[in-house]
């Protein structure tokens, strides 16, 4: 554990020896020297030329001195690199040759990747899958250097974009690792890559790739399609997330002209469980992490997802998809958002339309008036959110257009923030009406409080949100114009005061029952009693709907995320919100 290793010199080489006589440290598991032995070594630094510089001495490939003796080298070995392939691949996996092998790729792709033929790709390949094979994997996890798995992807797509296409196609496979290229222009049909390997002793993964023919009419001129999969690599790729990331399939990378903007993927799960949901990613190769703002989910079955993802060269070239929390899918869950949305919408605006008709005549008490006022206030927000959430989804659904899906968002957090803070702000009317009897405020002070509350606490909590989290793209979640969660966590901003307010509105309510309850006791009156009950049941089945208590079933969905019950019930309940509005705020009202 830790021992190090000095690999000795050979005499053999006479003359050559001083490549190996500059004390090479291997780090091994064991004590036990296994290691590249030295004839591997120096027929790898035959490849590169008789510089004196060998592999893992870190001079090769940073800049012109490792580069002015490129054409020094074996030349017969540069063609397809078979000189180094047996020692290469009769070497043990272990986390020092990983590391060792990984840097060996990067050189290649950057100094050796001028006319990638059909050899050097396989010899490369072969290279390649001797590092990823899925027997070996847990040796990454040895692997000092957390950026290994993303240096070895970068290297191989740098390397596999120079290949040369013979006869307007090409296809090398290995078990780990297997790349196809086509030949493409705006003329041809839309092309398609299939990939079926292996991932394990027990069974095949598959990915599939689709260019668009609408796509492939953006091209001004005839060019190329590479496509290399990798049904291990998600395994050993470290992001620099806090959040965990589980990846669920194969890792596919596209190499595509720069006019091509959009692309199909088909990835079959390695866990194919009902309960675990799929999230299309890119990974961003400059930030290393996986970036949900480069996909979408097209479909979703319990074997296979399609994502839509977005091609650029710069940030996003391979793809795959993260284990994410299910949610139940169910038409009846559609079903009631739809019907409940709409009479929602519709009972508001009759709300609305009667509170205009009557208002003179129930807003003749200060305290009349201020109801009212949050009632009316309550019934514009939730409209308003309503409205905007149809609009967010059709928006998101037909054309993603980033700033609309943002400008969305902006608002629908807005307004679902202003009608939480309006019910805040009703919650603490009725216990100024219960408590201070005979504190008196005028009805100026209360418009300028109220206002500042209902409106002025969203406009700075949605102002903020979008500021600290858009300048790094997180505003938005993958799937949808709403906040995003997995990885700014900006859906807080909505959550933490949501239910902060349903907390102290469920206060109120407990402070209303208690007080209402109070004139029956000691009078020892059944009737009273049961009058106080109703009247008690009464008051709670008004001020549920009018102070957001619905909202509160939430919680329900998140402890249990796949219950499909919990989820009917909340999305019952606050898809009729405004229906219970009309109902108990204006339609009960004897006035």
């Amino acid at each position: 554990n830790g021992a190090i290793c000095i690999q000795p010199c050979s005499p053999s080489f006479h003359g050559e020896t001083s490549f190996v006589c500059e004390d090479r440290k291997w780090q091994m598991l064991s004590d036990a020297c296994a290691s590249l032995d030295v004839q591997s070594l120096f027929k790898v630094r035959k490849l590169f030329g008789g510089a004196g510089e060998h592999l893992g001495g870190g001079k090769l490939g940073h800049g012109k001195p490792g580069a002015k003796h490129f054409g020094a080298g074996n030349h017969s070995c540069q063609a397809d690199f078979s000189c180094i392939i047996p020692d290469i691949l009769s070497s043990p996996v272990i986390p020092g040759n990983i590391v060792d092998i990984v840097e060996l790729l990067e050189k290649i792709s950057l100094l050796l990747s001028e006319n990638v033929t059909r050899g050097k790709m396989q010899s490369y390949s072969r290279i390649a899958n001797h590092i990823l094979n899925s027997s070996i994997i847990s040796n990454w996890a040895f692997v000092k250097d957390r950026n290994a798995g993303s240096i070895l992807l970068d290297s191989v797509n740098l390397f596999a974009g120079k290949l040369l296409l013979r006869n307007g196609s090409e296809s090398i496979q290995e078990p780990f690792i297997a790349t196809k290229g086509y030949s493409i222009h705006r003329n041809s049909s839309g092309k398609s890559f299939d990939f079926s390997m292996e991932f394990n002793s027990t069974g095949n993964i598959t990915g599939h790739v689709v260019i668009p023919e609408e796509e492939l009419l953006r091209l001004p001129r005839a060019s190329k399609a590479i496509s290399i999969a990798f049904p291990t690599l998600g395994a050993i790729l470290e992001t620099n997330q806090l959040e965990p990331a589980f990846v669920n399939g194969m890792v596919l990378s596209v190499l595509l002209p720069e006019e091509l903007q959009n692309i199909l993927l088909t990835f079959e799960k390695l866990n194919k469980l009902e309960q675990v949901g799929a999230q299309c990613v890119g990974w961003h190769s400059a930030e290393r992490r996986w970036d949900p703002r480069a996909c979408e989910v097209r479909a979703h079955n319990v074997t296979a997802v399609v994502c839509v993802c977005a091609h650029r060269r710069r940030a996003y070239r391979s793809f795959s998809i993260l284990m994410a929390p299910a949610v139940p899918r169910s038409s009846v869950l559609g079903y009631i958002t739809r019907v409940g949305l709409g009479l929602s919408i519709f009972s508001l605006v009759l709300c609305l339309v009667i509170e205009a008709v009557v208002w003179h005549h129930v807003t003749k008490t200060e305290i009349t008036y201020m109801r009212h006022f949050c009632l009316v206030n309550i019934a514009a927000s939730l409209l308003v959110a309503d409205v905007l959430f149809i609009l967010a989804a059709i928006v998101h659904n037909t054309a993603l257009n980033y700033q609309l899906c943002v400008a969305a968002t902006f608002f629908l957090h807005f307004f679902y923030l202003a009608l939480f803070f309006w019910m805040f702000t009703l919650g603490l009317l009725i216990l100024y009406g219960l408590l201070l009897i005979f504190f008196k405020i005028t009805r100026s002070v209360f418009l300028a409080a109220a206002f500042s509350i209902g409106y002025g606490c969203p406009l700075v909590i949605s102002i903020l949100t979008v500021a600290i989290t858009e300048p790094k793209h997180g505003y938005l979640r993958s799937g949808a114009c709403w906040l995003n969660w997995y990885e700014t966590k900006a859906l807080l901003a909505f959550v933490v005061p949501a239910l902060s307010i349903i907390v102290v509105n469920l206060i109120v309510v407990v402070v209303v029952v208690v007080k209402t309850g109070r004139s029956s006791i000691g009078e020892g009156c059944k009737s009273q009693d049961l009058s106080s009950m109703i009247r008690a049941s009464k008051n709670v089945a008004l001020l549920t709907p009018l102070l957001g208590l619905t909202w509160g079933f939430g919680l329900a969905t998140i402890i249990d995320s796949h219950s499909l019950a919990f989820h009917v019930v909340f999305a019952l309940l606050n898809a009729l919100q405004g229906f219970f509005i009309l109902l108990f705020g204006t339609l009960l009202d004897r006035k």
